[in-house]
């Protein structure tokens, strides 16, 4: 099963959608520090409603940790970016990849995705939006990997 990895989130409502999702799919979640909020933050708990005991998450204190433990555990880190290397249909997915996102204001830092064994955007139409929600694109990415692998229901 695919993990998602968010990497500097600041908006709990965000965080909280993804946990949603990740409770959904039995996926497991990776925060890793910094956060930008307290994690009993209101919103936080509201957009995960009654999920947040369905959510198999973990707690990083830094990206070398999280980093070091990935490469312990395996797969591939696949870094979700607007200045990723390929769309995120023409990857083939496995079922131990990481997913990484970054922080909703400045996305994945130089020094992460460098380390990232692929990259990936989104395709969109970049003269009208910037980028997409977090949460969407946290989704998107992960219901692709979930569609290859063959374990939606």
């Amino acid at each position: 099963m695919p993990a998602i990895v968010l990497v500097n989130p600041q908006i709990p409502p965000n965080t909280g959608n993804i946990a949603r999702t990740c409770a959904a799919t039995a996926t497991p979640l990776h925060l890793v520090a910094p956060i930008g909020f307290d994690l009993s933050d209101r919103a936080l708990k509201r957009a995960g409603l009654d999920y947040w005991p369905h959510v198999d998450l973990t707690l990083h204190p830094d990206w070398e940790t999280f980093h070091h433990q990935q490469r312990l555990s395996g797969g591939r880190t696949i870094g979700f970016s607007t200045s990723g290397r390929c769309s995120y249909t023409d990857l083939t997915y496995h079922p131990n990849d990481w997913l990484l996102f970054g922080s909703e204001t400045e996305g994945l830092p130089k020094a992460v995705l460098a380390a990232c064994d692929e990259t990936a955007y989104i395709p969109m139409n970049r003269t009208v939006v910037r980028s997409l929600n977090l949460s969407v694109s946290a989704a998107i990415g992960l219901f692709e990997a979930l569609r290859q692998l063959g374990t939606l229901n």
